[in-house]
């Protein structure tokens, strides 16, 4: 939108603990806690099977939700993945959905405080402890993903430690008796309470809500989801069962359902001081769950507001990178939702919403993956397409059905919410369409190339995998340092000609194709820097060209961000030519946001000028915790390599000597290549093989690279 300013990033804080904590945190709570007693009441003793059957309903979305968040790592989640897959309106029905579930989720959790400090304290109205115990949460928020983070991961190590106790006190004292009539209850009752306890899952949707602020997302969130899941799905099946085969259904359900089940167990299991303990653990349980979905919920309005969807008030980042008005609204909806509703109706209403969710997330992937978009590069990709998706589709909208009235038109009423809204605040404030519209454009229809940009953008976020063989491409590419002033035509015919050699295409062929590209808008200029880029059917490995021109090259080009078709011109002083094979798209643009976002780190242009040579040159775009260079010298701990063929040389595994230079050439060092006083190695590989070489040959190490 024109004159509004682009949106401020938040940070990367979050490791695979962070997210394991926040998503365990945010589910084990009401679901151990809370509603045991109330789903005992509908399942009887099945009550662990009902708590097995929900998880089995969320498994496909929860995958297609870990696909989804490795390839868009963006803040708002659902909401983000709704609106780049099938648009706008879809995206602010499930983004305002998907906040009311997270803050009723939230808000359920501070029932459960109110119940179990009620056993001790039961003069003090709920009222009052949900509103310290969210404004307190609400206060961590707003210090940023990093301080909640640190927070919940207390709240968590300390929460499972009395879980462990827990079970492991009471699986010794089960009586098989009370599990007598298992299935009395039939199976409908089953499903239905399934569909009440599916809330206790939710807290794994959380993650992808605060991807943007993951580190190593691609790896960090899938794992930390499903070792999440795991857990969860353990504590609620063996914990249940103690609860059941301890005290028995008819004590759970005693009342309409008993509030305090853990406490009322652990009473039972060890006395009065075990209430006192499990209580505790309640404390610990709801404040994390509260925690957590203050986190994550004030993520959905900061993504709206910076999509349009919302206003600019959402989207404003504190001092410490918090959304704060998000925060602030987030907690005032949890206090007015606990004065509304009873717990039963907080956790229907939580659930339904989320259920549709998970089943929208299923056809999101889907869309993305029939559109074909080629920088749609998912670092974890869901199993079984698209049969797995189908089925997560059609289980959880059924499950709806069998939930009852009020959740169903909750869901109804909020779906129409979103899409008056839509129509009447943010239609015209929107000028983007989602993947959709990709399949439409292989029907001949239309396409939104702007949803092709912001992929490629993510991709330069998220940067290389570590199977991408980055900097080996860059160690065998060729360098062309040019002296004088050159054409555009003339440098394409020179990398031309060296790639024809490592390419099933004639240098005619790719001469043309790059000019033709560079003419269609295909070949990205800008700040004196120019990457032109083929992919290559049959082509076996990736091949570069490195050109750095001094004097400057011309070049004519079509901007692909302008809306005419004029061409351009501009000098350049740097080129890269990349040409990759056609089978890997993903991992050409990999490459290619590698390359952008090196050129774009402050310091690159002095360095690129600065570098004496083409070995300097190539050290330049390598990354610097990926490679290593050593002098070897008489007077350095590089002594003992002079005389000794490279094979001979103990090198770490995961690292290669990629370069050699030498007497002011720069050579490719093979097995035989003997090492002599003046040489200058450049060694690339893992972080950590680098950093055992770099102590091991200190005094000769040139200061650049791993450390």
């Amino acid at each position: 939108m024109p004159g509004r300013k682009p949106s401020k990033r938040l940070k990367k804080e979050l490791g695979l603990f962070d997210v394991y904590a926040i998503a365990t945190g945010a589910t084990l709570s009401s679901g151990f806690f809370l509603l045991p007693g109330l789903a005992a009441v509908g399942a009887g003793p099945a009550l662990p099977l009902s708590y097995l059957i929900a998880a089995l309903f969320l498994v496909p979305g929860l995958m297609s939700l870990a696909e989804l968040a490795t390839a868009m790592p963006r803040a708002g989640g659902v909401y983000y993945f709704l609106d780049r897959s099938m648009g706008p309106l879809l995206g602010t029905i499930g983004g305002f959905g998907t906040w009311i579930s997270l803050v009723l989720k939230s808000a359920f959790a501070l029932v459960g405080v109110g119940a179990y400090l009620g056993i001790f304290l039961p003069d003090i109205p709920l009222p009052p402890i949900a509103a310290a115990f969210a404004i307190v949460f609400g206060i961590i928020n707003l210090l940023g993903a990093k301080k909640s983070g640190a927070a919940q991961v207390f709240l968590v190590m300390g929460l499972l430690l009395l879980l462990l106790w827990f079970s492991g006190v009471g699986i010794l004292q089960i009586e098989a008796r009370h599990f007598r009539g298992f299935f009395d209850k039939g199976v409908g009752a089953l499903v239905s309470t399934a569909g009440l306890v599916v809330v206790s899952y939710m807290g794994l949707t959380k993650v992808a809500s605060v991807a943007e602020e993951v580190k190593n997302p691609e790896r960090n969130l899938p794992l930390g989801m499903f070792l999440a899941l795991g857990t969860a799905l353990l504590v609620y099946l063996v914990g249940t069962s103690v609860m059941v085969g301890v005290v028995s259904v008819e004590t759970l359900a005693r009342d309409g359902g008993d509030l305090t089940p853990v406490a009322t167990v652990a009473e039972v299991l060890v006395g009065r001081w075990g209430a006192i303990l499990m209580t505790v653990g309640a404390v610990l349980a709801f404040s994390s769950v509260t925690n957590a979905g203050i986190l994550s919920s004030s993520r959905y309005p900061l993504a709206m507001s910076r999509d349009h969807l919302l206003p600019r008030f959402f989207g404003k980042i504190g001092e410490r990178g918090a959304p704060n008005n998000a925060i602030y609204v987030t907690v005032a909806l949890i206090l007015l939702f606990v004065t509304l509703f009873d717990p039963t109706k907080i956790a229907k209403l939580a659930s339904t919403f989320q259920l549709l969710m998970f089943a929208l997330s299923c056809l999101a992937v889907i869309v993305m993956r029939a559109s074909r978009i080629e920088s749609y590069d998912p670092g974890y990709r869901s199993p079984f397409y698209p049969w797995l998706h189908g089925l997560g589709i059609v289980a959880p909208i059924w499950l709806i059905t069998q939930m009852g009235w009020l959740p169903i038109a909750f869901t109804g009423g909020v779906m129409v919410f979103g899409a008056v809204w839509y129509r009447y605040y943010a239609r015209d404030k929107v000028v983007r369409s989602g993947a959709i519209y990709h399949i439409f454009e292989r029907l001949g229809r239309t396409r939104y190339e702007g949803l092709d940009r912001e992929r490629r953008g993510i991709l330069k976020e998220k940067g290389l995998r570590a199977e991408d063989p980055f900097d080996e491409i860059v160690a065998r590419s060729l360098v062309l340092d040019l002296q004088e002033e050159a054409t555009f035509e003339d440098v394409v015919e020179q990398a031309a000609g060296w790639l024809a050699q490592r390419s099933p295409l004639t240098a005619r062929e790719i001469t043309t194709q790059f000019l033709e590209g560079t003419r269609m808008g295909a070949t990205p200029v800008t700040h004196g820097v120019a990457l032109p880029h083929l992919n290559v059917k049959g082509l076996e490995q990736a091949e570069m060209v490195l050109v750095r021109s001094r004097p400057g090259v011309h070049i004519t080009f079509n901007n692909p961000l302008t809306d005419h078709d004029e061409e351009e011109e501009q000098t350049v002083h740097t080129l890269f030519f990349l040409v990759s094979p056609k089978s890997d798209p993903a991992q050409h643009l990999r490459i290619l946001a590698q390359i952008a976002g090196r050129v774009d780190d402050e310091g690159f242009d002095d360095e690129w000028n600065r570098a004496e040579d083409e070995q300097e040159l190539k050290e330049v775009l390598l990354r610097d915790e990926r490679f290593l260079s050593l002098l070897v010298s008489k007077s350095a701990n590089t002594a003992s390599l002079i005389g000794r063929p490279l094979r001979e040389i103990p090198i770490p595994e995961d690292c290669l000597v990629a370069l050699l230079r030498r007497d002011g050439k720069t050579v490719i060092p093979r097995g035989n290549t003997v090492f002599q006083e003046g040489d200058r190695l450049t060694i690339i590989g893992h972080p950590y093989g680098l950093h055992q070489l770099s102590k091991q040959y200190a005094d000769a190490h040139d200061g650049q690279g791993a450390s």
